[in-house]
């Protein structure tokens, strides 16, 4: 598999964690969404993935864009250690808080978003984010166990961390979400969540490296 990601991307960090809990190998090509006016826009890398977005993952045989959608494939081809529950009921809930964060909350606060907001974009983001946490703080306080669902990490884990990371990097004051920062806490200490961190990317740069 070879996996197009850029460091900081918290949707390409998703499919890095599912890729490593699933213990899949894969080469990284980074797509820097800064340099060159966003590695993004080119002809070529227009061709693989139309949306001009990271991750991208090519992989038996099929190129996959959209981190959800990816996770699901890697999911249905490679069940072990499973990412979405067998109960009905908490599959919806893993379901649901992952399109929170990927809908709801992540898309609002991207960079091509960001760009259109000229001056006011951290406040823009910050706002964006504590909307969406506030809503998340609540749902979570009915579904979590260790991690979001449960005790057993899941798809909506994997969206959760990234998108704290996000909420740290635009300054939001995270005290109002305590759920929210206890579970980021405790999947920061799993070995897949801490390889596939932006800070130990092959394209990380040396002054943002762990």
């Amino acid at each position: 598999p070879i996996l197009y990601s850029y460091f900081r991307s918290s949707c390409s960090w998703r499919v890095r964690i599912a890729l490593a809990l699933k213990g899949i190998s894969y080469d990284l090509v980074p797509v820097n969404l800064i340099k060159d006016g966003g590695q993004q826009f080119s002809a070529e890398f227009k061709a693989l993935n139309p949306m001009q977005q990271v991750p991208a993952l090519k992989i038996d045989g099929i190129t996959l864009s959209q981190s959800l959608a990816i996770i699901n494939y890697l999911e249905e081809t490679h069940p072990n250690p499973r990412l979405l529950p067998q109960d009905p009921k908490k599959r919806a809930q893993v379901r649901m808080i992952a399109d929170h964060i990927a809908s709801g909350i992540q898309p609002l606060q991207n960079l091509g978003v960001l760009k259109q907001m000229g001056e006011k974009k951290m406040e823009w983001a910050q706002n964006c984010i504590a909307s969406g946490f506030q809503a998340l703080e609540q749902i979570l306080q009915h579904t979590a166990g260790r991690y979001c669902v449960g005790d057993e990490v899941s798809m909506a884990d994997l969206c959760l961390v990234p998108q704290v990371a996000n909420a740290e990097r635009f300054k939001v004051d995270m005290g109002p979400y305590p759920t929210i920062t206890r579970i980021n806490k405790a999947l920061l200490e799993l070995e897949a969540f801490k390889i596939s961190h932006p800070s130990r990317q092959p394209d990380t740069p040396a002054e943002l490296r762990a």
